[in-house]
C-alpha cells in the first residue's frame, strides 16, 4: 500500500514538474524567396539547394572560360557573376510568363467553378472538375488536388496543397472563398465567382494596354545594359586589347561597370513595374 502511494506522489510531481514547462508552438514556417520563386515559376519540385548548386556552377565554367579566353582575372569574374545570375533570371523571367498565361486563364476557371457551383456540385466536384475540363495548362494543380482529397478525404488539407501549388493571387483568393463557404455555407458564392470573373477580364484587359505601350521601352532599357558586356565580350579574344584590364585601375573600371549596370537595371524594372496583386494568408 505504501509503495503505491509513494508511486502515486511521485508521478503526481512528474506531472506538475512538466506543467510547468512552456508548451513549445509549432508554425508553419513561410517559404524564403527563392523557393517561392521556383513555387512561382512551377519548379516547386526543385530544391533550392539545387538552384544554388546550378548557380556556382555556371559561375565556375564561366569564369574558367574567360579566364582562358582572356588571360584577365577581372574579366573573368565579372562574367562568372553574371553566369551565376543566369539561371535566377531565367527562373524569374518563367514565373512572370507563367503568372501572366495563368492571369489569361483565370477568368476562365473561375467562370467553369461558378457554373459548377449553380449546378449543384459540391465544392471538391467543382475543384475536381476543373482538373477534367479546365485549361489544359491549369489541369495539373486541380487533378494533385483531386488525389489529395481522394486519398485522405480532408477538404482543407487539400486545399492548402492545391493553394500552394497554384503560388497565385488569384489562386489564393478562389481557394479562401471556398474555404469560407466550406465552413459556413456560401449561398453567394457563385455570385461573387462571377464578379471576380468580370474584375479578372477588366484587370487583364488594362493591364495589356499598359504593357503594350510600355515593352519597347523596357526592352530599350535591357539592352543598353546589356550592349556594354556584349562588346566586352568580343573584345575578350584579343589579348592585347583587354590587358589593360588586368591593372588595378582596369579591374576598378569593370567593377564599378557592374555595380552601376545592376543598379540601372534595378531601377528600371522598378520604375517600369506594374503593381501586383499580392498573395492572401500566404
Amino acid at each position: 500500500m505504501g509503495a503505491l502511494i509513494g508511486l502515486g506522489l511521485g508521478l503526481g510531481l512528474a506531472l506538475v514538474g512538466l506543467s510547468w514547462g512552456r508548451p513549445r508552438v509549432i508554425r508553419a514556417s513561410r517559404p524564403g524567396r527563392l523557393a517561392a520563386l521556383l513555387a512561382r515559376a512551377g519548379a516547386s519540385d526543385v530544391s533550392v539547394r539545387a538552384l544554388v548548386g546550378l548557380s556556382a556552377a555556371a559561375a565556375a565554367v564561366a569564369g574558367l572560360v574567360m579566364l582562358a579566353a582572356s588571360g584577365v582575372a577581372a574579366i573573368a569574374v565579372v562574367f562568372a557573376g553574371l553566369a551565376g545570375s543566369l539561371p535566377y533570371a531565367v527562373l524569374r523571367a518563367r514565373a512572370t510568363r507563367r503568372v501572366r498565361e495563368h492571369a489569361e486563364l483565370w477568368p476562365d476557371v473561375v467562370d467553369n467553378l461558378a457554373s459548377a457551383v449553380r449546378a449543384g456540385l459540391s465544392l471538391p466536384e467543382a475543384l475536381i472538375q476543373v482538373g477534367e475540363r479546365g485549361p489544359d495548362s491549369m489541369r495539373d494543380p486541380f487533378v494533385r488536388f483531386a488525389r489529395d482529397y481522394q486519398a485522405t478525404g480532408r477538404f482543407h488539407d487539400s486545399l492548402d496543397l492545391l493553394k500552394a501549388r497554384l503560388a497565385d493571387p488569384v489562386g489564393d483568393r478562389v481557394v479562401e472563398s471556398l474555404r469560407v463557404a466550406r465552413d459556413v455555407g456560401g449561398g453567394d458564392l457563385g455570385r461573387v465567382l462571377r464578379t471576380l470573373s468580370a474584375y479578372l477580364r477588366d484587370d487583364l484587359r488594362t493591364r495589356a494596354e499598359i504593357e503594350a505601350r510600355q515593352s519597347w521601352t523596357v526592352n530599350g532599357a535591357r539592352l543598353a545594359v546589356a550592349a556594354p558586356w556584349f562588346v566586352l565580350l568580343m573584345m575578350s579574344v584579343q589579348r592585347d586589347v583587354v590587358e589593360r584590364y588586368a591593372s588595378l585601375a582596369g579591374a576598378m573600371v569593370l567593377g564599378g561597370g557592374a555595380v552601376l549596370s545592376v543598379l540601372a537595371y534595378q531601377l528600371m524594372m522598378r520604375i517600369g513595374r506594374l503593381p501586383r496583386a499580392r498573395r492572401v494568408l500566404a
